[in-house]
């Protein structure tokens, strides 16, 4: 009975967390626990602990007597997120552009096209394939730890795409400094990885601050 239980509620981290990632729960907005386990059929006690297991993942928030919240977007929280990715990406990516077989190769160009046309459309589930492009050219570097951390730190990253891609003209950009990474990836050009990494991650802290210390 417990594993049943257990597996549950993995499937309702998984459900709770794409909607939060994908902005169908917004930032700030309670997590209506009676209606979500009315319209999934289920008790609160596995939703609880999924939603337990969401908050340690620092998607949600939780109020003592009003429940969980979904955590507002910070400059604080995007500037910690990506100063963190930005020492650990870029020489993860280097070494797996050594490492990857060509298997792994046409894996990530076929990410990308997928990621490529999701942008340029302004379609649904943008921040879902931008980390699963940076993924695939992170996996062949061998380094596990490096990359499951790497990993929370792309979901976390995951809403943050969505607000960096809402001014106009910035899908465009995005495609273009993936397509030059993967160009570059895809040559085994180390020198050009890291720099393409480390100025594409600091571009967009840039672009996040200003965007987030702006009044709406």
């Amino acid at each position: 009975m417990s594993l049943v239980i257990r597996n549950l509620s993995e499937q309702l981290v998984d459900l709770v967390r794409e909607r939060v990632l994908s902005g169908r729960v917004p930032p700030e907005s309670p997590v209506r626990q009676d209606l979500l386990a009315a319209e999934l059929g289920i008790s609160k006690i596995p939703l609880r602990e999924a939603l337990a297991r969401l908050e340690q993942e620092g998607l949600l928030i939780s109020h003592a007597n009003r429940g969980f919240f979904v955590r507002p977007l910070s400059t604080e929280e995007a500037y910690e997120v990506y100063h963190l990715r930005l020492k650990l990406e870029p020489e993860t990516m280097a070494l797996a552009a050594l490492n990857a077989n060509e298997e792994e190769r046409r894996a990530a160009q076929d990410v990308f096209a997928t990621l490529y046309q999701v942008t340029d459309e302004g379609g649904y589930g943008v921040g879902s394939f931008n980390r699963a492009f940076h993924l695939a050219l992170l996996a062949p570097s061998h380094r596990n730890l490096t990359v499951n951390i790497l990993q929370r730190l792309h979901v976390l990253s995951e809403r943050y795409v969505r607000k960096h891609l809402e001014p106009l003209g910035r899908d465009e950009r995005a495609n273009e400094e993936h397509r030059e990474i993967l160009d570059a990836w895809l040559a085994r050009d180390v020198e050009k990885v890291l720099a393409l990494t480390d100025a594409h991650t600091r571009a967009t802290i840039d672009d996040l601050t200003q965007q987030l210390e702006s009044p709406e």
